[in-house]
């Protein structure tokens, strides 16, 4: 499934991002090292989430925070990893083009994310019961 994700990504950003031959060659080269580093980070965050579907049931209140900690941690490597590849994407497009690939990027990153969302449990106190004290204002 991720792998076809990819492959749709690429061709919404194909869509969506037009080049011309010498700038598609120096992007692609680009894209193609970014990808991998993304699919790295990305294959840490899945394995997170597979393991809070997993025990999400027993989580204490430290393994929430941990969690949460980890998953922040995670979106500042994918922050980073764009800073590194902006510098190199502003030599293969012009700068509006290399902030509109950002701006692609973010946004299907932001529906993949959404779709992630959608399916994970939200906690609720203590063994899945609904946690009864007063919200923080």
């Amino acid at each position: 499934m991720r792998r076809d994700l990819r492959k749709q990504k690429q061709k919404l950003i194909a869509e969506n991002l037009p080049m011309t031959e010498s700038e598609a060659v120096k992007f692609w080269a680009v894209y193609q090292k970014y990808s991998k580093g993304l699919q790295g980070i990305n294959d840490e965050k899945f394995e997170m989430i597979h393991s809070y579907a997993r025990n999400w049931r027993s989580m204490s209140n430290e393994d929430a925070l941990i969690f949460m900690r980890r998953w922040l941690e995670i979106d500042e490597k994918v922050t980073q990893l764009r800073s590194k590849y902006l510098l190199f994407l502003k030599d293969a497009l012009p700068g509006k083009k290399a902030a509109a690939f950002f701006q692609l990027d973010e946004r299907i990153s932001m529906m993949i994310n959404l779709e992630i969302a959608s399916q994970l449990t939200l906690l609720h106190g203590t063994a899945g019961q609904r946690d009864t004290t007063t919200p923080i204002q």
